[in-house]
């Protein structure tokens, strides 16, 4: 019995309806105007949207089992880890650094929007060294791993790079002044939106979202941060605002005439747990080993994926670069 009561907390948690189950079996309805009340309301909302995506996946034969295995092996895998060490991250980072912010972020709206700048700055600046650094895309790759996009990408991350990713994020917030509780505000909004544009093809064809597309990230957005063509690699890092992707240039729309391609360029199996979540730790230390050098053993670790010691790149920016050559001959020769 108390194995099934086990799996029975599990699920209610999975689909986040505790609260709200909570609030409906007191019959207090007024709480659903606090911001507790909101969260627990728009909490299911995911996960709801993840069974609707399976379900349509299987009525277009396209339910990419494999996928779906493998992510929600790796949620429960990351689970017990994440909760305790990404709030003990956060803790720590809004303790030590809270002190010297030159001033706090106050709960009005235009004090919102700098804060969601903020944390879009902080959350650009992981991204863009979690695929930049050969030693944070080992953690990040896990998240890329996967051959195709639906929801439960969203679960796919490597451990670590949750007390990574939240260092980065809370200490570029807190120094530039946002507020502990605008900060959490902020976590929720974001993690919720983060998830969404996960959504996959078998559930929302054109992720474009009509003039949304111009304004903010988009599903149709984060499909291209997925893929691994040459062009869209490396681009998109931000999770709601465009704002800094277009500042630092690695802005992309997705185009009509590439179809994304969804996964790593190394070759590997996005059906085996183990490939997914230490492949490429475990391709980096093969290189660091065969490295002639200390130097270039170094160099391995925090140069790009694909840099090596022989001169032959094989990183995204020459992949990138040679794709925009080889486009603009063909369109000078027509």
């Amino acid at each position: 019995m108390e194995i099934l009561e086990s799996i029975y907390n599990e699920i209610i948690g999975f689909f986040g309806i505790t609260q709200v189950w909570e609030i409906l079996e007191i019959g207090d309805y007024e709480q659903f105007k606090t911001y507790e009340g909101i969260v627990a309301l728009i909490a299911p909302i995911i996960p709801l949207l993840l069974v609707f995506e399976f379900v349509a996946g299987i009525i277009h034969k396209k339910p990419h089992m494999k996928v779906y295995k493998v992510n929600f092996l790796i949620y429960f895998f990351n689970r017990v880890l994440f909760l305790v060490i990404s709030l003990a991250t956060i803790a720590f980072c809004i303790g030590l650094f809270q002190k010297y912010a030159p001033f706090q972020t106050e709960p009005t709206w235009y004090w919102f929007i700098y804060a969601y700048l903020v944390w879009d700055l902080g959350h650009f600046i992981y991204h863009y060294l979690g695929h930049k650094v050969r030693l944070f895309w080992c953690l990040h790759s896990t998240h890329h791993a996967p051959d195709t996009m639906n929801l439960t990408v969203n679960f796919a991350h490597f451990f670590l790079e949750y007390p990574y990713a939240d260092i980065i994020r809370t200490t570029v917030c807190i120094l530039l002044g946002v507020s502990p509780p605008m900060l959490f505000l902020i976590m929720f909004i974001d993690g919720t939106w983060g998830s969404f544009i996960h959504l996959g093809e078998n559930v929302m064809k054109d992720g474009r979202l009509g003039f949304l597309n111009k304004l903010i990230l988009t599903p149709s957005h984060h499909r291209v941060h997925h893929a691994r063509n040459p062009l869209y690699m490396d681009t998109n890092y931000c999770n709601l605002w465009n704002v800094w992707d277009r500042i630092f240039g690695t802005y992309q729309e997705e185009r009509a005439d590439i179809e994304i391609e969804y996964g790593i360029t190394r070759e590997m199996d996005a059906g085996n747990f183990m490939d997914v979540y230490f492949g490429e730790i475990a391709e980096l230390v093969k290189d660091v080993r065969k490295a002639p050098g200390l130097k270039n053993k170094f160099l391995y670790i925090f140069m790009p994926p694909g840099w090596s010691h022989t001169g032959n790149h094989q990183t995204a920016k020459v992949a990138r670069q040679a794709f925009l050559e080889n486009e603009a001959k063909i369109n000078t020769s027509v």
